[in-house]
């Protein structure tokens, strides 16, 4: 027995130290990686003449990747918002670019990518065409996202066997209440709100009329904005568009071309031949004079923008701080993706602090979460706002826990196709009684109160103990409402009758005084800056920061890496997909109460 208890001493000895010599020389990897990528050369310089090529085959986020994998010498799999704009719009001015070519498909992920992100990328294309300089767009298989980016060009070609997919706007959101009673699992609701719909993924079989009622309100809005300016770049009338899309569905090359979709169906190596001539190399064997946007993006730091005098009572030169709230809103720290409560405020609570910074944009793209999280944060953006101005710039989801964070902004812009609203709440407890009485395991307990055991998921809550949980979300429901009625300045039943957990397009809220202003993030940016009386002289800093070296090395390490993941294609990676993003939304139910304002996690359209 003694030598049995050596051997295994000894084997777990040895496996421990083989652990950790694969841990250091994994690390040792990445560092040596690392190296090898701050070492590399720098960004290919721009030759005279080149075209910008932005492949579309990426996601947008609105915030800056919190770790630069493309240190380790890989490709970005993402890039930053307000980094692609302030590129494009750059391009428009820059002598040695002398057009743009867009390719490639639209890769979303999270809450990247969504059409109001979308928009400002768009208006930056349009923008460089009003410089004089051509736009090429070529298409292969184009969804929505990625023909709406193309609508804007100068010209489009699509592949001769490629396709348009553009059928519309659709919402499906998945349930689960079938499955749940299969395997035993019970759901109680407490809520407020006819319209608050986050919970029928864990309650119903199909949507509530309530529910498809605000969806087709909502989709209808959102699709009119697209078609419109579609409409606009493609000198066409939305009715034209509507006809093409609903008699195709799927746009075949040759209906394209007649409904004016595109202007010329041809193959990449036409495009190629006909872009080394405009950029000087026809009949060469070099491809035509390039830059990536991910290279260029590189050169395009962020200007020191030229000194004027600042307006009265301006404290000259300093910093505007752009903070994105981008994911759903957790309490506690939270992981990568999320916006936690306790890491965000404090965020917020140094900002607050810093003198050099004279105001702040908080740039919001969530569909909310905890409540209680979303008070901590909106807790700070009050105390904040009472030193510096506080602008609120809405991304593709501003809404439930996203809006009460936003509320008080000193002034909140918003796209067209902003989801936004969705001020109401709700409570979910769970109970497995039945799952594990039918394995064998059962429950009992003692206490020393009524509601002691009301937190348990051994069984269903009795009437009582939901009266309980129904005064805490009626509660918080009406502290919902007069937060909003203060921050907005609006009547207490001007807001309970666009309350309701009914969700809204940007340009529904304008309409209804819960955004103040159609505009993008450097719309926020320019009227926080006006409003701190820096006029043009201020500089630009985001939080939060990407991670330095070897807090990416550790990050790397701890999260196996998620960035080199590489997406899974297929049927089979799309259901995956699905089934990861539900779970990951019920990982995030995490509120200490209980309580959520949050949109349904099934809100994605394509």
């Amino acid at each position: 027995m003694k030598n049995y208890f050596t051997s295994l001493l000894g084997a777990l000895t040895a496996l421990v130290v083989f652990s950790g010599g694969c841990l250091l020389l994994g690390i040792g990897v990445l560092a040596a990686f690392a190296a090898l990528g701050s070492a590399e050369k720098a960004a290919p310089a721009v030759e005279r003449g080149s075209y910008l090529v932005f492949d579309l085959s990426t996601n947008i986020t609105d915030a800056p990747p919190p770790i630069d994998f493309g240190s380790f010498g890989g490709k970005d799999e993402s890039l930053q918002l307000r980094a692609v704009t302030k590129a494009l719009r750059a391009a428009a001015a820059d002598e040695r670019i002398a057009g743009v070519y867009l390719t490639g498909d639209i890769s979303p992920a999270a809450f990247g990518s969504g059409f109001a992100a979308l928009k400002e990328v768009r208006d930056a294309l349009v923008e460089i065409k009003k410089a004089g300089k051509p736009v090429q767009a070529y298409l292969t298989y184009a969804t929505t996202k990625s023909y709406f980016l193309a609508s804007a060009a100068s010209e489009v070609a699509i592949d001769p066997y490629g396709m348009i997919i553009m059928p519309g706007l659709a919402s499906e959101p998945t349930f689960f209440a079938g499955a749940f009673e299969k395997y035993g699992i019970n759901v109680q609701v407490t809520r407020v709100g006819k319209y608050k719909s986050a919970v029928e993924t864990f309650t119903r079989r199909d949507m509530s009329p309530e529910n498809r009622e605000e969806m087709q309100v909502l989709l209808n809005d959102l699709w009119g904005g697209l078609v419109a300016d579609i409409a606009a770049s493609r000198e066409l009338t939305p009715a034209q568009i509507q006809g093409v899309v609903d008699a195709e569905g799927l746009i075949r090359p040759e209906a394209a071309k007649t409904a004016k979709l595109v202007d010329r169906i041809a193959y990449r190596d036409e495009i190629y031949d006909a872009l080394k001539a405009k950029t000087g190399r026809a009949g060469s064997k070099e491809p035509f004079k390039q830059i990536a946007l991910d290279h260029y993006i590189k050169q395009a730091k962020e200007p020191v923008l030229p000194a004027k005098a600042p307006k009265a009572g301006g404290s000259g030169r300093g910093r505007i701080a752009v903070v994105y709230a981008e994911g759903e809103i957790v309490d506690g720290e939270g992981e990568i993706g999320d916006v936690g409560g306790s890491r965000f405020s404090r965020e917020l609570r140094k900002l607050r602090q810093d003198d050099q910074v004279k105001a702040v944009v908080l740039r919001v793209n969530s569909p909310g979460g905890s409540a209680s999280a979303s008070e901590v944060i909106q807790r700070e953006v009050r105390l904040l706002k009472k030193v510096k101005p506080v602008v609120v710039s809405m991304g593709s989801y501003a809404a439930s826990g996203g809006y009460w964070i936003s509320a008080y902004g000193d002034r909140i812009f918003a796209e067209n196709s902003t989801v936004t609203g969705s001020i109401g709440v709700f409570g979910m407890q769970f109970d497995i009684k039945k799952l594990a009485n039918d394995f064998g395991v059962t429950f009992d307990s003692v206490k020393t109160g009524k509601f002691a055991d009301a937190m348990t998921l051994s069984r269903p809550k009795t009437p009582e103990e939901l009266a309980v949980f129904q005064r805490m979300v009626d509660w918080i429901y009406g502290e919902f409402v007069g937060k909003v009625a203060e921050g907005r300045q609006l009547e207490r039943s001007a807001v309970e009758a666009i309350a309701q957990g009914r969700v809204w397009s940007g340009a529904e809220a304008v309409k209804i005084g819960l955004v103040d202003e159609i505009g993008g993030l450097e719309d926020a940016i320019a009227f926080a800056a006006d409003k701190a009386g820096l006029g043009s002289n201020y500089r630009v800093t985001e939080y939060p920061r990407q991670k330095e070296l070897f807090e990416a090395i550790q990050d790397f390490v701890e999260h196996h890496a998620p960035g080199f993941a590489k997406a899974r294609g297929g049927v089979a990676g799309e259901v995956m997909r699905r089934i990861e993003a539900e779970v990951k939304a019920l990982r995030s139910y995490n509120d200490p109460q209980g309580i959520y304002a949050r949109l349904p996690h099934h809100l994605t359209f394509r």
